[in-house]
């Protein structure tokens, strides 16, 4: 064994350091400074501490202090780090293998009792500190007094501490410290209160009066000043006041200024006030806490610098034996004097002397205070001119004893004149002597003495002659004549005696002085007994004296009467006054005692009372004798002592059978039995409560076996009935707790007679339950005693008692103890867990001393195998309560590693048991189960898991213990190993727990538990002939146990290869192979979502992962509770991220899983039992809730119908009522509220290094409010801190896919929507509108341009290419999450021909939508109409359109491309349609233009006319030969028939490229755009024309970039529009000038979708316009419309007739519905709308929907007889031979919706402050194109806009072309429904055309061509009839088992 030398704290604190290190590193690291800084302090301490111990120069209470220290100091970092609590001994760490169980546990009980409860401080010091005295009319020296005064008895309770100041208010010796700081010793905690204060009286020295003249008079007097005060509980919040300044106060009346402190303290304000305004007592007070040697160690500078010590008056609490004190205390009260012949009264001054008998006056022995010596003199401070003062001054003299007799004070009053000389004249006396002459003191209290009168030369120097006069009223020495003069002045004074040496006590003189009066002797024994005790306690030794004095007399006749006596005095040291003077009779009786013959008569005595125990007249007083026997017993013992020392040993046995005879009694006494609490179970109470204390006194006589067993048969012969008096019960058991702590039962000898009596009494009440505490206290002090290596034949022999007696009922009493609820108290239940531990660590104790030989016993003395199984189940029990985490503090891991240790031990000494017993035929499946749970919860312990240790730590559990978790794992592998075939009765039970025991992180375990799995595969198979209850059970467990942090991917690696190894060569391979593989992927998602959610915020690697997760459990695993359980936690992760909309989606998917039925469902989550009714009731509501906090109303109002069926069918009327509100509400949010279109990006996970759900997967993300590329990508980033972003938008190869690395491929993608049928709609809002472009997408694209062939530098349009990639997603968006996978992949090609005619169309709508905005008022700001003008008109860049002719209109590319004929004549027509754009968009911007932005108008104005000329355009009427297409607002286009084109069907081009972005909602610029949204902001934020030409043109690429979003330029993009630079060298400058300046811009372009113009024949408008402007149009309109045609011609010159014959399907709409339109429009607030790009300032725009439009979509349906509104007409679509590029199929627009209301009443028109745009455009969709979806004012005041005619009931029913489409078909049935329709209900009542705003009808009105593709109803039946979308197939609800 190797010792080291070095000391144990020395190595510990090495240790620790180490430890402490790494720990503060970390510290720093987690930004916890005050911790961090404070531990760097200990540790520097520490390190202090220990040089000077390695040093070695300490002395030994030095060191045993530096030690002290230093084991604090490791105690508090240990338990601020959270580490564990170190067991020591006198400082040093104890081995828990050296001691016994049960004393480690007391160590860490009484260290973690020590640290969490600290013992309060019984007593307590005030520490008082003068500073100084701030007062601005000093000039005087001061004396100031502090004391304690108890306002609550209205008297001081500490003597006063003196302080002299000088003239300046300071100390007047600061060279003495001990006379201006003083410590008020022995406070109690019951003087710590608020009525007890610090007072400070205030004494100047000087004149009489303040205000005298210097020269007055020469006689210094004392005068009053001033008084603080200041309650003590102000002290008790903090331990210090430093420099705390206390007001001064003086009285009003000086005859008051003996109670000035009570006065303040009462607040008598009439009394007294402030000595100046400016002064203040300056002090420092401190309270100190402990016994005054801890406080002289704690502040030893205190003491070494000098503090006077202020006492308590009187003795303290506990009177200390050794305490010499003879203090007298004199208070000098007042006085009553007559004038004296003298006008007014006197200024009386007292002067005190202390006289001895010979006459001379003491010197030194009047004390003013502490912190001023003692002075010979006293002199009162003077009242002026006051006959009756009162001084109240308080003074101690301390007398010595021997000075005591024969002296007294002397008290002489003199007047002191206020004249000139100052004299101060005697004229009378008072004397009072401090002793009697028979030995009395002074009595405490108030005397009133007389004054003798005398004379100035009055000699009072011979005290003789005074003497004999009477000094007090009523006590007369003589019959003297003077004396009954004097009676008329009185003298009051108040004495007080603190003496351990003098008596006030006549009957306590009388029996000290027995021998002069000995017939005295039997009254002074019976007044001994009133005689109070400090009295007696003061003269203990004298007193025991006479009595034993007395005794030795004669005791026969005082022997009775003397035990009394010592009966008395003996039980009077028990009262905790006088517990300290025990030692003081213990001394006595050793030292001092001498009676040798006394023994006789105390046994004789002792045992006459015994005997009488039945008396009950006797009962007090013999208790009184069983509390003393102690102490009778060592006077017995030492005075036998004393006789054998004197006689040689004479009369021994005499003295034992004296001794035998009385046990003998006693044993009688104590065998009789009695019901209930009697008086005879008190006298047996009170004499077992003492009895062990004689057993040492026994000792000192008898041998130890003879003590033990006298002991042993007194014990014995207590009566064994249990229901009897529960306190003689309870001191029975403290009596044999007290005979285990005693000496006796230490002897090895004696324990062995000793252990049966007191394991009978034990077992007997832990058998009833009965105080366990004691109980506890007992067993650990037996084995305490017990070493754990002794190997002695006496410890094992106890050892065999101890577990025949008490195994068994010790293992019952812990589950009894346990099983309890712990009780409320703090301090109960921390009884609780005291006591159960203590039970613990005694079984522990006892099991570690077990042996072989001991268990085998054990085992073998059971009869049956019941009970062998009964102790073995109870024994597992208890085990696995012992395991618990809160059996033990959580930093007591030394304990637990002890008591596993233990457990783990007797744990295999069992299994043999288990094996031979209960296996085969006698197997017990209840035993087993209970072995195999305690197994599996042992090697779960957390203070087991070594992984999680330090390293120095985890090294030290390895060497003592070992790796207890594989040897427990061995047993449990070769336990299960010997079940057999019986180990199908633990399959699936044990596969949890195993599966939790494999997921620990040790190698060497899992290598043992994981081949089980095999084996229960196993014989699963045999038995089922599959494993689908393994799988169940893995698949369930792993989930939860995954989630609590446990398994890693090494565990996934290692089960896979164990398994797949076992089952090589097992015919049910492939199914096992399909287990493990299923769990493996398991495993890997699981992996992947605890890892996701150990980070902070909710992000969405954490919804895409639960999402995986989620659909894993629901397809592959068919687990519908795991998938529940799943869609809540992802429920709750989107509301944590305010993700309302996904929220209510993934709801959605348990509400799907719900019937309408009354089948009963179980709790379940945060679900109450209810109805599978009630239940989805409650989905539905919260969904609605979600929806509405999302601002996805469409949707909530279909669940808000469906609840409202469920309500109707019920009758439930009231809820159907709110839930039609409800409903009505979400329309009015629709089309009140704002909402913002998000932008969607694509996101590629490239890499090894994602988790497995992203791994090289690609999704489309919807991105959040006001969120760009720019953002996105940043957030991303930071959710993948380790990615590395991809700067190309191609297809990463396969090295990417396989790199050990993470990359990111961001970029935006439009969305394509679904339902073009309500887009195209027009009367449709663009609130609506806009909730279909964003929602319910499956698809999304985007363009990435490129040049195919040589790239012609002159003009790059002719080659540039667009690849269109459409990505088609595995589930639409919105959905349960932000982003969903890519499914599929389509690419395109556009040729260079379409993307221009892509590009010419946006332009054109965006002209369109800006134009109609400006016009109708909308825009506030006009900048960006200005910018798009002047972008097109003015293209620097890109060279405009002329960039397109000179690419397309040469001849030589019409040769080389045919087939592009129809695409070229569009193209054509595009461009003249966007030259009468720009030529209305002139006009219009003419009129608004500001004045300072003219000079920019005129210049678009010039390059207008330059733009048209190179375009070949001199007049619209000679280009066009089709008459013009009117706008409805009266700005021009050109008819799409205009040109002969011929049409086949196939050539329609039904869906063109769209992109719901590129909706007319003109603020949603891409980089494609051909004008740069920034631009647009500086354009917009300066105002400035003269920069137009530098923003305008700066052109992106004309297609979205790859990587950009589409509110983004990015500069990297190769632009797809010719620039000036660009433009052909062939060209004149001036011709270059003029065509740079005319060619339209594409950089404006949004990168969207582009919006099909419909197809328009030409009609004549003339004749109709004409009728309707005859017959209908007011005055008003009238005007307007000349106005209108002064800006664009005479409506003749706009239209031209419609050929005869021509069906009015294609036509467009007549001049008078354009007109209509035209002048019925008001431009009222639209609903706000954002882009995210824009500034700030530019958002407060208000906008209103273009009222306008290129095609004829205004018309709205006539309502038809039954009041009903029919679907608004679906715009036609243009008729264009489809681009070989698109590969997408026709989808017929469904006619079912509503119309914009109709009716009479007068509509409501919102107030355009009421509404704010965010953007400097309105980002509704405007109404262009045969998309248009603006409303007019009147119908935005829900008025149809053809109000004035009604539908003729007889028009002929048109039928819709239709058009024949070889384009693969768009998929819509494989997704979820289509969107939610919000027009499937029509009007109740129609609503009136207000009458400001209604056109009279005609009584002829013409009809109304029909839209394309649209039939009109002709009948009610087609008028009522409500066609709906089909729907996707969703899957049906499975039904939900009890969930």
């Amino acid at each position: 064994m190797v010792i080291p030398t070095e000391d144990s704290v020395i190595t510990e604190m090495t240790s620790t350091l180490r430890d402490w290190g790494t720990m503060w590193k970390q510290l720093y690291v987690r930004n916890e400074g005050d911790l961090f800084h404070r531990l760097w302090h200990i540790m520097n301490e520490i390190l202090d501490l220990r040089r000077q111990v390695l040093v070695g120069h300490l002395t030994h209470d030095r060191m045993k202090d530096v030690k002290r220290h230093i084991t604090a100091r490791l105690d508090w970092g240990n338990e601020q780090l959270g580490l564990d609590l170190v067991p020591r001994k006198e400082y040093a760490m104890v081995d828990p293998e050296e001691i016994s169980i049960t004393e480690l546990y007391r160590l860490m009980e009484h260290r973690h009792r020590k640290k969490d409860t600290p013992v309060p401080a019984s007593s307590h010091h005030l520490f008082v500190q003068m500073k100084s005295l701030m007062c601005s009319n000093l000039g005087e020296e001061l004396e100031v007094i502090f004391s304690l005064f108890d306002s609550k008895e209205n008297r001081p309770i500490s003597e006063r501490f003196f302080l002299r100041l000088n003239r300046n208010g300071l100390p007047k010796c600061p060279e003495k410290p001990e006379r201006h700081c003083s410590l008020f010793v022995d406070l109690g905690s019951s003087e710590l209160r608020k009525d007890i204060y610090i007072t400070v009286h205030i004494i100047r020295i000087g004149r009489m009066g303040a205000g005298e003249k210097k020269n007055a008079c020469n006689v210094q007097y004392r005068r009053p000043f001033g008084c603080a005060v200041l309650s003590i509980a102000d002290l008790l919040a903090g331990d210090s006041k430093d420099d705390l300044v206390l007001k001064v106060y003086m009285c009003n009346t000086e005859s008051d200024w003996y109670q000035i402190h009570e006065n303040i303290i009462k607040k008598l304000n009439a009394r007294y006030n402030l000595t100046g305004s400016n002064a203040g007592l300056a002090v420092s007070l401190q309270l100190l806490h402990g016994d005054i040697e801890q406080i002289r160690r704690e502040y030893t500078s205190m003491f070494t610098h000098g503090v006077s010590i202020t006492r308590k008056l009187g003795f303290s609490n506990i009177i200390m034996p050794g305490e010499m004190r003879n203090d007298l205390y004199i208070t000098v009260e007042r006085g009553e004097f007559e004038k004296g012949g003298k006008s007014v009264a006197r200024n009386v001054e007292v002067t005190m002397h202390v006289v001895d008998s010979s006459g001379q006056i003491l010197k030194d022995f009047i004390s003013f205070g502490s912190g001023e010596p003692p002075a010979s003199e006293y002199h009162s401070f003077v009242l002026y001119h006051n006959n009756g003062p009162r001084w109240a001054e308080l003074l101690k003299l301390p007398i010595p004893v021997d000075k005591f007799r024969g002296a007294h004070i002397r008290c002489e009053f003199r007047h002191c004149s206020t004249k000139e000389k100052g004299e101060k004249k005697l004229f009378g006396f008072s004397f009072v002597p401090l002793m009697q002459e028979n030995g009395r003191t002074l009595p405490d209290g108030t005397h009133e003495l007389i004054v003798h009168k005398c004379e100035e030369n009055t000699n009072l120097q011979d005290s003789g002659r005074y003497l004999k006069l009477p000094f007090s009223k009523g006590i007369f020495l003589g019959n003297n004549s003077q004396a009954v003069k004097t009676t008329k002045e009185s003298f009051w004074i108040t004495s007080f005696l603190c003496s351990t040496k003098l008596t006030q006590n006549g009957d306590m003189l009388d029996l000290l002085k027995w021998r002069t009066h000995p017939d005295k002797i039997a009254g002074c024994l019976s007044k001994l007994k009133e005689i109070d005790g400090s009295e007696i306690v003061k003269f203990l030794q004298d007193t025991l004296d006479t009595l034993f004095g007395i005794l030795d007399e004669n005791s026969q006749k005082y022997g009775s009467k003397v035990f009394d006596c010592l009966v008395h005095i003996i039980n009077l040291l028990q009262d905790s006054k006088f517990h300290h003077f025990k030692p003081v009779m213990d001394t006595y009786i050793e030292s001092h005692f001498a009676g040798a013959l006394a023994y006789r008569d105390l046994i004789k005595v002792l045992k006459w009372h015994i005997d009488r125990v039945t008396e009950v007249e006797l009962h007090e007083h013999i208790q009184e004798v069983l509390k003393a026997q102690e102490y009778i017993f060592k006077y017995i013992v030492q005075s036998r002592r004393l006789f054998s020392i004197a006689t040689g040993g004479q009369n021994e046995e005499e003295f034992r059978c004296c001794i035998q005879e009385l046990l003998m009694s006693v044993r009688f006494f104590l065998s009789q039995e009695s019901k209930g609490a009697s008086a005879l179970s008190q006298l047996q109470a009170v004499f077992l409560s003492s009895f062990p204390s004689v057993y040492s006194e026994l000792l000192k006589l008898f041998d130890v076996r003879e003590v033990a067993n006298l002991v042993h048969d007194t014990l014995g012969s207590l009566p064994t009935v249990m229901h009897g008096d529960e306190s003689l019960q309870a001191v029975k058991l403290q009596s044999i707790g007290k005979t285990v702590e005693s000496h006796l039962y230490t002897n090895p000898d004696s324990r062995y007679i000793l252990l049966p009596v007191v394991l009978h009494h034990l077992h007997m009440h832990l058998q009833e339950q009965k105080d366990l505490i004691m109980c506890a206290r007992i067993l650990s002090n037996i084995f305490c005693l017990i070493k754990k290596n002794s190997s002695e034949k006496s410890v094992l022999e106890e050892i065999d008692v101890i577990v025949n007696s008490l195994l068994d009922i010790l293992l019952r009493t812990i589950l009894e103890i346990t099983s309890r609820p712990q009780p409320s108290g703090s301090a109960m239940r921390l009884q609780f867990q005291d006591v159960t531990g203590e039970f613990v660590s005694c079984l522990l104790s006892l099991l570690r001393q077990m042996t072989d030989r001991h268990y085998q016993q054990l085992l073998d003395s059971f009869n049956t195998k019941e009970n062998l199984r009964d102790f073995l189940l109870q024994i597992f029990t208890v085990f696995r309560i012992l395991i618990r985490p809160e059996m033990f503090p959580k930093d007591w891991t030394v304990m637990r590693l002890v008591a596993n240790n233990v457990i783990i031990t007797t744990v295999l000494y069992l299994s043999d048991a288990l094996r031979k017993n209960f296996l085969n035929e006698n197997f017990d499946y209840k035993i087993w189960d209970s072995y195999f749970f305690l197994a599996v919860i042992f090697i779960n312990q957390l203070c087991l898991q070594l992984e999680m240790f330090t390293p120095s730590k985890k090294k030290k559990v390895l060497e003592k213990y070992g790796d207890m978790r594989v040897t427990m794992g061995c047993e449990i592998f070769s336990m299960w190993q010997n079940l057999g075939e019986h180990k199908l009765h633990f399959i699936p039970a044990l596969i949890g727990p195993f599966l939790e025991v494999t997921l620990i992180p040790q190698p060497d375990l899992r290598n043992v538990m994981i081949p089980i799995f095999h084996d229960m595969m196993d014989w699963e198979q045999r038995r089922s002939g599959n494993f689908k209850q393994v799988e169940a059970k893995l698949i369930d467990k792993l989930d939860s146990l995954m989630s609590e942090g446990k398994g890693d991917e090494t565990y996934r690696e290692l089960f896979n290869s164990i398994l797949l190894k076992k089952i090589e060569r097992e015919t049910w391979r492939e199914s096992g192979v399909s287990l493990i593989a299923t769990v493996t992927r398991l495993m890997e998602r699981l992996l992947d979502y605890r890892d996701c959610m150990k980070m902070g915020e909710v992000d969405g690697k954490k919804i895409g992962c639960t999402v995986s997760l989620l659909n894993f459990y629901k397809t592959e695993l068919n687990k519908e509770e795991m998938y529940i359980r799943y869609i809540h936690k992802l429920y709750d992760l989107h509301l944590k991220a305010q993700n309302f909309t996904e929220a209510a989606y993934t709801l959605l998917l348990y509400d799907e899983l719900l019937e309408w039925s009354d089948r009963p469902l179980r709790e379940f989550l945060n679900y109450p039992m209810q109805t599978e009714w009630q239940r989805k009731e409650c989905l539905h509501l919260t969904i609605i809730q979600n929806f509405d906090r999302g601002k996805c109303w469409e949707n909530g109002i279909i669940l808000c119908r469906k609840i409202a069926e469920q309500y109707e069918s019920y009758y439930d009327y009231r809820n159907l009522s709110k839930m039609r509100m409800m409903e009505a509400s979400l329309y009015d949010k629709i089309m009140d509220q704002q909402r913002l279109e998000p932008e969607f990006f694509r996101v590629g996970f490239y890499g090894k290094k994602f988790p497995f759900f992203l791994r090289n997967k690609e999704f489309v993300c919807r991105g959040h409010d006001y969120e760009r590329l720019e953002a996105f990508q940043q957030r991303m980033l930071n959710e993948f801190p380790h990615a590395i972003a991809m700067q190309h938008a191609n297809q990463p190869d396969e090295t990417i896919f396989q790199a050990e690395a993470q990359y990111l491929q961001i970029y935006a993608v439009t969305p394509i929507p679904e339902n073009q049928e309500v887009l195209q709609r027009d009367g449709i809002p663009d609130n609506i509108k806009s909730f279909y472009k964003v929602n319910h997408i499956w698809r999304f694209r985007y363009d990435r341009p490129f040049h195919k062939g040589t790239k012609d530098k002159e003009n790059e349009f002719k080659s540039l290419w667009v690849e269109r990639t459409t990505l088609i997603l595995v589930q639409s968006l919105p959905g349960i999450s932000r982003w969903f996978e890519v499914e599929k992949r389509e690419v395109v090609e556009m040729s260079p021909l379409e993307n221009a005619t892509e590009v010419l169309e946006n332009k054109n709508q965006q002209l369109r939508t800006l134009i109609s905005q400006c016009q109708t008022r909308q825009m506030q700001n006009i900048n960006p109409l200005t910018m798009c003008l002047n972008g097109v008109i003015d293209a620097a860049v890109n060279g405009g359109v002329a960039r397109y002719q000179e690419a397309f209109f040469v001849k030589e590319y019409i040769l080389n491309h045919p087939e592009d004929g129809e695409k070229i004549t569009r193209l054509r027509e595009l461009m003249l349609e966007q030259a009468q754009i720009l030529e209305f968009g002139l006009a219009v911007h003419e009129k608004v233009v500001p004045q300072d932005m003219r000079p920019l108008h005129k210049k678009l104005v010039d390059q207008f006319f330059v733009m048209k000329s190179s375009l070949g355009i001199q007049e619209f009427s000679a280009c066009v030969q089709a008459s013009p297409v009117h706008f409805p607002n009266g700005s021009p286009r050109v008819c799409r028939n205009s040109i002969p084109v011929s049409m086949s069907p196939d050539g329609a081009r039904v869906i063109p490229r769209r992109s719901p972005l590129s909706y007319p909602a003109v603020n949603r610029y891409s980089s494609s755009s051909l004008s740069s949204q920034a631009s647009a902001e500086v354009s917009n934020i300066t105002g400035q024309s003269e920069s137009s030409d530098e923003v305008f043109n700066m052109q992106p690429s004309p297609s979205t970039s790859s990587l950009s979003s589409t509110h983004s330029a990015s500069p990297n993009v190769t632009s797809s529009a010719p620039s000036s630079a660009r433009a052909s060298p062939l060209l004149s400058d001036k011709h270059k000038h003029s065509r740079e300046n005319s060619c339209l811009s594409p950089r404006e372009r949004p990168c969207s979708a582009i919006y099909p113009t419909p197809l328009e024949t030409s009609q004549t408008a003339n004749s109709c316009f004409a009728k309707w402007n005859a017959t209908s149009i007011p005055h008003s309109t009238r005007d307007s419309i000349r106005e209108a045609e002064e800006l664009v011609g005479p409506v003749s010159a706009l239209s031209e007739t419609r050929p005869a014959g021509k069906s009015p399907n294609l036509s467009l709409p007549s001049v008078s519905q354009e007109r209509r339109m035209l002048f019925n429009h008001i431009g009222d607030g639209a609903l706000p709308r954002s882009d995210s790009n824009l500034p700030g300032p530019d958002k407060a725009v208000n906008t209103t929907p273009s009222s306008w439009s290129l095609d004829s979509g205004k018309e709205a349906r006539n309502t038809s007889e039954s009041g009903k509104l029919i679907s608004p007409p679906v715009p036609p679509r243009p008729a264009q031979t489809a681009s070989p590029a698109r590969h997408i199929a026709s989808v017929s627009p469904s006619p079912a919706g509503r119309s914009p209301m109709k009716g009479s009443v007068q509509s409501f028109t919102p107030s355009p402050v009421e509404y704010h745009s965010s953007g400097l455009i309105s980002n509704s969709p405007v109404l262009s194109g045969s998309y248009s979806s603006g409303i007019s004012s009147l119908s935005r005041c829900s008025t149809s806009e053809t109000s004035g005619f009604e539908s003729q009931g007889s028009e002929p029913a048109v039928t819709v072309p239709s058009y024949s489409v070889s384009e693969e078909p768009v998929r819509k049935e494989s997704k979820t429904p289509p969107p939610y329709s919000v027009y499937e209900r029509t009007l109740k009542r129609p609503v009136p055309l207000p009458h400001s705003l209604s056109i009279p009808p005609t009584a002829d009105p013409p009809a109304l061509p029909p839209k394309p593709q649209l039939v009109r109803p002709n009948n009610l039946e087609n008028s009522n009839r409500r066609t709906e979308q089909v729907p996707r197939p969703r899957p049906l609800p499975r039904k939900v088992s009890q969930l």
